[in-house]
């Protein structure tokens, strides 16, 4: 019994000290409006724009679309000096805002969810829809967002796991001190002349668990989304 408390003590002792040493719990709260805001609103508007790309017809639309996936291929670094001068002109520096706008949405989203669109929805549901008398959104939700829950799911896991990892914009627009996400955090646990590992491991390992959690809830969704495709197929 005494030995199994000695040996769980330290573990305990550290996760105070991080705590002591930062203020985590601001971190994971910043991290988690962050990362969720930017999840919702990702699967939301790529959702819509991959249905519209994918189920509608409408003048422009290859082109625009090939303008989208244009955006891929300018390097991130490129667009950091111009977007933290728009930042500082709307006065969101160290605010969440700042780190949240900019990942509303992205062109690889887009991409994906209209690959989901074209395999899953159907043209002639719908159309079928359509003739039945549905508007253009009642169709959307009750045609395609059954049809395309697995690839929202895969899609909102990885953009949540992409937006909690985030350190470089973070590290820019946010203050360490006052408006600190999870990853800046942690990098001033590694700061220092001497490096703590275990104040290090122990940071990283609280700081990985709601990606854990996150994972969990929505490869749930994904089997489920999965197993309705087989038993349908």
């Amino acid at each position: 019994m005494s030995h199994a408390r000695e040996c769980h003590w330290p573990a305990a002792d550290n996760v105070r000290r991080v705590f002591d040493t930062v203020d985590f719990w601001l971190a994971i709260q910043n991290s988690l409006i962050v990362s969720g805001t930017v999840m919702v609103s990702t699967v939301v508007l790529s959702s819509f724009a991959g249905f519209a790309f994918a189920r509608l017809r409408f003048p422009g639309r290859n082109t625009l679309f090939l303008v989208v996936l244009g955006t891929v291929m300018v390097p991130a670094q490129l667009g950091v000096v111009p977007l933290y001068m728009v930042v500082g002109n709307f006065g969101w520096y160290g605010r969440l805002e700042a780190v949240i706008v900019p990942g509303l949405i992205n062109a690889f989203s887009v991409f994906w969810m209209r690959q989901a669109c074209e395999e899953a929805v159907h043209v002639e549901l719908v159309d079928a829809a359509r003739v039945d008398g549905c508007s253009m959104w009642g169709t959307f939700w009750h045609v395609a967002v059954p049809a395309i829950r697995p690839q929202a799911a895969v899609l909102g896991m990885v953009t949540f796991m992409a937006a909690w990892n985030d350190f470089f914009w973070p590290l820019i627009v946010l203050d360490p001190n006052e408006s600190p996400t999870v990853q800046v955090a942690l990098s001033r646990l590694a700061s220092g002349y001497f490096l703590d590992y275990s104040l290090m491991l122990t940071g990283t390992t609280l700081g990985v668990l709601p990606v854990i959690i996150v994972f969990i809830l929505l490869a749930r969704q994904i089997v489920n989304g999965i197993t309705r495709a087989s038993v349908n197929g």
